[in-house]
């Protein structure tokens, strides 16, 4: 049975054990409610309970231990020979094998190793998936007569539903706190491993960047270049520009809705403003590419400037019309939530409507309009696609933006696509500047929090 169809029946068997266990509390009870120790809905969720976990639990177990378990039981079932490879070319092996299995397409396909281990795969494919779909059935039906059979008056459900949902959420939790943990562990080894070749002050400080380096040593450029200074550079001017064109934009919208716009208007502007924010970036990058960025040239062109087919100009006016809904959604939500109070005692004394926007409403609503603006300041640093197809990929140190520049994102995709070794200083870099944006983005973050906190404590 397919993956979504079991998901499907087993969420059905739940919903019905929930319906099954309320009825069996109301039953057990003689009609009279007040008898029970919980509400019916919670028998009905403890039996539910019982029905979901023990499922999802050997769902989820199978999830993680099939590949490893398939491709042990391939190996075994491969030929001497191709059992006692290299753990490389064995690995390649393995990949020719499942990709024959999935999609039929490999080169190479006629080799009789290949299409002997790809039947085995899928042989053990849909054993597995037979053997899964009965177990998590079976376990699902014995979950739902175990639940059934506890349902009493002196059960206590709901403390048993909350304990079991909590437990769920504290696990939830720390599988996202150990991922975290886990992104950063992996970033600090990988850049110990890139300043253990180049270092710090260099990355850091350094002005030239050509991570560019030679297989052998009697190749022109056999040493790169590491210095991150005009990466940074790009990622700032690329930031301002798009926060220049945000942040008026942003926060004058937002005032307009909180503050002038009928409800019938705000309405129909919030939503569709915000419309923005659920467009993918890819879609920016083509606007800015093949719109903004040859409107750029040709106008500029008309002036006497000398604008770049890519620059940064470009790719940042598109990218503040993209950071747009971030700024006016928080700032409208800021504005909103100051004290009705404080608007009829402005304009109880005597300010006008402007006056009290300006004097009022606009000062007691600026840490949150200041946290939500580097929120947004976060998520320019962390733009790649708007960047890598309107910008350009030259790391120029410049602070003029109709040249042609590039960022911390985009030199980190650049460096990872394709091929590569992960011991060459240049592949490496990518981690460094993973783990400098990463800082940055994290600074940022709870310095935005800091500030919302101080907002809450002063004005909830």
């Amino acid at each position: 049975m397919p993956l979504s169809i079991l998901i499907a029946v087993l969420l059905t068997a739940s919903a019905f054990a929930f319906y099954l266990g309320r009825g069996r509390a109301v039953a057990v009870a003689g009609g009279h409610v007040r008898n029970l120790h919980s509400l019916p809905s919670h028998y009905g969720a403890y039996v539910a309970l019982w029905c979901a976990l023990p499922a999802f639990g050997i769902l989820a177990f199978w999830l993680v231990v099939e590949p490893a378990a398939i491709e042990s039981f391939v190996v075994a079932g491969l030929p001497p020979e191709a059992a006692n490879l290299p753990p490389d070319r064995l690995a390649l092996l393995l990949n020719d094998i499942r990709n024959l299995a999935d999609r039929g397409l490999v080169a190479g396909s006629g080799d009789q190793t290949v299409m002997a281990g790809a039947e085995h795969y899928l042989s053990l494919q849909r054993l597995g998936s037979t053997a899964l779909t009965v177990i998590a059935i079976v376990l699902a039906m014995a979950g739902v007569a175990v639940g059934w059979r506890f349902v009493s008056p002196e059960l206590r459900a709901r403390n048993s539903v909350e304990r079991t949902i909590t437990a769920i959420l504290v696990a939830s939790s720390t599988i996202a706190i150990f991922t975290t943990i886990g992104i950063v562990l992996s970033l600090l080894f990988e850049a110990a491993r890139f300043f253990n070749t180049v270092p710090v002050t260099e990355f850091l400080f350094g002005l030239e960047w050509s991570p560019q380096t030679a297989i052998r040593e009697d190749q022109v450029g056999a040493s790169g270049k590491f210095g991150a200074v005009p990466i940074f550079a790009g990622t700032m001017l690329i930031s301002a520009i798009a926060m220049t064109v945000a942040v008026p934009i942003g926060l004058l919208s937002a005032i307009y809705m909180a503050e002038y716009a009928a409800p019938r208007v705000r309405s129909v502007i919030k939503p569709l403003l915000e419309i923005l924010a659920g467009i993918p970036t890819v879609v920016y990058g083509f606007f800015a590419a093949l719109t903004v960025a040859p409107f750029l040239r040709d106008n500029g062109s008309l002036l006497g400037l000398d604008v770049a087919s890519e620059s940064a100009l470009a790719a940042g006016l598109v990218m503040g019309i993209m950071i747009v809904p971030f700024v006016s959604s928080i700032s409208d939500d800021v504005i909103t939530a100051v004290p009705k109070s404080l608007r009829e005692g402005s304009l109880g004394l005597g300010a006008t409507k402007s006056e009290t926007i300006k004097k009022v409403v606009l000062p007691a609503a600026l840490p949150g309009i200041v946290g939500g603006i580097l929120l947004a300041v976060s998520r320019a640093i962390g733009e790649t696609m708007i960047v890598v197809m309107a910008a350009g990929l030259a790391a120029n140190l410049t602070a003029n933006p109709l040249q042609a520049v590039t960022t911390v994102t985009v030199q980190i995709v650049t460096l990872l696509v394709g091929d590569q070794e992960f011991d060459s200083p240049k592949t490496l870099a990518a981690f460094a500047l993973g783990l400098t944006l990463f800082c940055v983005t994290l600074v940022l973050n709870v310095y935005a929090l800091f500030i919302v906190r101080k907002y809450r404590e002063k004005y909830d």
